[in-house]
């Protein structure tokens, strides 16, 4: 299967790995007794500025948790996780709100899209709310790098699923955040429309320096990332650099193999 590399992976020289987010013996557990499940079982990783990692592992990994804990979404069991020089376990509540809406970016696998607003008043409503206004130089720039200079007002029903999530892309990348966190982020697409989508992901980190971390369970998906960290039973058990589709599923089938008896 050929790579996914591209003319953007010569935009920016390689720069010195600096953490945007990191856990450091992050343990997750749900329940007690009989019912006791760890999700997360003292993970220690780094997510670097700057580059596109993706987390993968098989079902109930952690790696929808790790990603969770990391971006303040959910409270570890102990260990701790950090945005950049930030402990989250250090912050009160109001600090953490306002980390997560000015230092971080979501995208789901849901658009989350008012269909009653514009692509344009979708975009800039996070940062309404807060009670900002927008750095037009950068947002022209990422409604440029996303493609959606001739959509701006329309609406989301009149836009393809693809489209769509370019507008929640770009919505996330409005406030210009430290870090971007994307939950399966092509799971409500077609190849097609999926394939677009990772191209443009990865061109935000080609272009305009965005760091991001994705979520996926699709070795073609995690192809496009300069990084993958592979999750098995809530432990970090592998990673891989510069992957193909084929590497990444071959790293998968190993997790995935039964015990021997």
């Amino acid at each position: 299967m050929t790579s996914h590399r591209s003319r953007f992976d010569a935009v920016n020289p390689p720069r010195p790995l600096v953490p945007a987010a990191s856990a450091v013996g992050l343990t997750k557990v749900h329940g007690s007794g009989p019912q006791r499940v760890t999700a997360l079982d003292s993970v220690t990783v780094a997510f670097h500025q700057g580059r596109f990692t993706a987390i993968m592992g098989p079902s109930g990994s952690g790696k929808s948790t790790l990603m969770q804990c990391l971006a303040g979404l959910d409270t570890p069991s102990s260990g701790q996780a950090w945005i950049g020089d930030s402990d989250l376990a250090a912050l009160s509540d109001r600090s953490l709100t306002r980390l997560r809406r000015d230092r971080i970016g979501f995208i789901f696998q849901a658009f989350h899209l008012l269909p009653t607003l514009t692509v344009a008043e979708n975009i800039t409503l996070p940062l309404g709310i807060a009670g900002k206004h927008p750095d037009r130089q950068w947002l022209d720039q990422v409604i440029a790098a996303l493609g959606l200079s001739d959509r701006l007002t329309h609406r989301p029903p009149q836009l393809s699923g693809g489209q769509q999530q370019r507008v929640a892309c770009a919505r996330a990348l409005a406030g210009r955040p430290e870090i971007i966190f994307a939950d399966e982020p092509t799971g409500n697409l077609d190849t097609r429309s999926g394939a677009e989508v990772l191209v443009l992901l990865r061109s935000l980190v080609r272009q305009l320096g965005q760091t991001i971390v994705m979520v996926t369970h699709d070795p073609s998906a995690a192809a496009y990332a300069d990084r993958v960290v592979f999750l098995a039973d809530g432990r970090v058990v592998d990673e891989l650099d510069a992957p193909s589709a084929d590497r990444v599923l071959d790293r998968m089938r190993r997790f995935e193999r039964p015990s021997p008896a």
